[in-house]
């Protein structure tokens, strides 16, 4: 064989490059939806207990905002990166088609559809484990699906586990149409809680047809005059002083903090999470901090409510991957009912 016989075609080298390489949200700094941009990044390579997910749609996290601001400045010391972003993609929240799997994955195979959840998510093709995956149900679009797993767990975490809500149990949600209390509410109600759920004028119609007993519209009425306690309250709307969630809480009863917004600027909101779960040692309520754990155990007691109809992801809008700069903006506004979504075609 002669050497220039060996010398590929200019036509396949680039069509191996392009193969390569992915389309993906990137950001090397921390700061405001403008940090975020798409670029040309390799495509992830997958370990033995692996799967390549061609992404058709990846949710967008309160967690992501977080990561994007480098705010507060504990989510940097928590291994972030103190002055940069240590990964430079972005998300977790994925659903798409099985591309590629590793040598240990027996449980899928390329070309199922899935949802779960996986490493920088916002991109053309994500890795994660196969135990964070589960195949989509037919009942989902992709965009619905991308939504469940990170606000999904959390909601089950900190209603199941941290409320320990049951049968009867009164529940408060705060900012329950939000990205957790949306999945909240539902959650709540299927366990056979009796659920009011508190939030803003424009999203009261969506938390009644969640399943939620009784609403009450934040921006009219102030909760610790309406002369109630509640047995638990699941609170994501992150703002509220500790002493008036002591005031509507049952005098044994249990809050559950979700979130860090709100605060200053080294600790946020975990500076009330803190604070809570001191004083909690002191008095007859008990007040916690919801830490959530990303577990594939979970996404599988998701799935099944899901399968149900006990649970219906809910959708504000999809934006494609070139506006998520759009996307984060609007999850700032506070507006969103739901969640968000990237389009990723």
């Amino acid at each position: 064989m002669s050497a220039q016989a060996s010398i590929p075609h200019p036509s396949a080298v680039k069509t191996s490059v392009r193969e390569a390489t992915m389309r993906a949200v990137v950001q090397d700094r921390y700061g405001g939806a403008d940090v975020l941009s798409l670029a040309d990044v390799a495509r992830p390579t997958i370990g033995d207990d692996e799967v390549l997910v061609r992404v058709r749609a990846a949710g967008i996290a309160r967690g992501d905002w977080h990561l994007m601001t480098g705010r507060p400045l504990l989510v940097r010391a928590m291994g972030f990166g103190l002055r940069r972003p240590k990964r430079p993609t972005v998300g977790q929240d994925l659903a798409g088609t099985v591309d590629a799997v590793g040598a240990k994955v027996t449980t899928l195979a390329p070309g199922d559809e899935v949802y779960g959840f996986g490493r920088s998510a916002y991109a053309e093709y994500a890795a994660a484990k196969a135990t964070d995956l589960l195949p989509k149900p037919d009942r989902l679009s992709f965009e619905q699906a991308a939504t469940v797993g990170i606000s999904g767990m959390t909601a089950l975490q900190a209603v199941r586990d941290a409320g320990k809500v049951g049968e009867g149990t009164s529940v408060l949600i705060t900012g329950a149409g939000g990205g957790v209390g949306t999945y909240a509410v539902q959650i709540a109600a299927s366990y056979g809680a009796r659920v009011t759920a508190a939030a803003s004028t424009a999203k009261l119609e969506l938390v009644r047809s969640l399943g939620a007993d009784d609403v009450i519209d934040t921006s009219l009425v102030d909760l610790t005059r309406v002369g109630r306690r509640w047995d638990v309250i699941i609170d994501t709307a992150g703002r509220r002083p500790l002493r008036q969630v002591r005031r509507i809480l049952a005098p044994r009863g249990t809050a559950v903090f979700v979130g860090g917004e709100g605060g200053g600027p080294i600790l946020g909101g975990f500076d009330r999470h803190f604070r809570a779960m001191a004083l909690s040692a002191f008095i007859g309520q008990d007040l916690k901090m919801l830490v959530n754990a990303e577990l594939g155990v979970d996404l599988g007691v998701l799935d099944e409510l899901i399968v149900s109809g006990k649970l219906t992801p809910v959708v504000d809008r999809v934006y494609p991957l070139a506006n998520v700069a759009d996307a984060m903006r609007h999850l700032e506004s506070g507006r969103v009912a739901g969640k968000l979504a990237l389009g990723v075609a």
